[in-house]
């Protein structure tokens, strides 16, 4: 087997690591369940990789992603329900249809995209998919019957919430402004210091959610998506404490051995160094 530019050398190498016989052992045992994190954790890479500016990083870790697609493709060719070419017919299907004023004839390609055919098309998209799903004797709703269950549960936390928020905005279910929402977060440290002071567990997790997801929602309300704002928060967070942390060594200090109060001294002059 040698490397190839092709992409049918890739869905080679997945088959032959999936071989009950000669494949990989570890290949063998997975399953959707247990490659599912690795997926998830690619795309994450992927993300960090175009964070930090790193091209050469980038192609290696779309690489990667790109074996996790091939890979849930072989497990559902093994299970006699599609293959790899089949995802691809379904994803250029799907930039074709949305597109029509891309890749429709001349009348639609001058139109450009009107106005609502957006949700038109997925409208028609979510027919025809839950009419296959009964053809073949499947509940035909997908994701659930609730109006927010196409959002997926397995989204990071305060990107699911905000992806609630806004499907339920799109039914008039949402503050008209953001200063009242200041006065809702208000209202939830208030719950939460109540749980606190009554020292229960599950009330305190409970309250300390609600307040999270008023502060995700006063964001989607100042036009902030509240992932990206803590990631910009966490970085400059963990640029400080660097500084910090070369400070202390510059004066023969350590983490380990550094007080509190010369952590602070030193903190309060990485908030005001360049």
């Amino acid at each position: 087997m040698t490397p190839s530019k092709d992409i049918s050398r890739l869905i080679e190498i997945m088959a032959a690591l999936r071989a009950p016989k000669t494949g990989c052992p570890w290949d063998i045992e997975q399953n959707f369940s247990t490659i599912a994190p690795y997926t998830i954790e690619e795309a994450y890479e992927v993300s960090d990789a175009i964070a930090r500016g790193d091209l050469d990083d980038l192609r290696d870790e779309l690489g990667d992603l790109l074996l996790q697609v091939v890979y849930h493709a072989q497990m559902a060719q093994e299970a006699g329900e599609f293959a790899f070419p089949d995802v691809v017919q379904a994803i250029t299907t799907k930039m074709i249809r949305r597109h029509p004023h891309v890749f429709g004839d001349e009348k639609a390609r001058s139109a450009g995209m009107a106005k609502g055919m957006w949700e038109k098309i997925k409208a028609q998209e979510k027919a025809e998919k839950r009419q296959a799903r009964l053809a073949r004797g499947l509940d035909p709703e997908d994701n659930g019957k609730g109006f927010l269950d196409s959002v997926p549960v397995a989204l990071p936390a305060l990107t699911r919430a905000l992806k609630l928020q806004e499907k339920a905005a799109r039914v008039g279910f949402d503050w008209s402004e953001a200063a009242p929402i200041l006065d809702k977060i208000e209202e939830e440290i208030g719950e939460l210091r109540e749980a606190l002071a009554k020292g229960e567990t599950a009330e305190i997790k409970d309250e300390f959610g609600d307040m999270l997801f008023a502060v995700v929602n006063l964001g989607r309300h100042l036009k902030l998506d509240s992932e990206a704002a803590l990631s910009g928060t966490n970085e400059k967070f963990r640029s400080r404490f660097h500084y910090v942390e070369q400070a202390l060594e510059k004066s023969g200090g350590s983490l380990e051995e550094a007080t509190l109060e010369e952590m602070e001294a030193l903190w309060q002059d990485a908030k005001t160094a360049k």
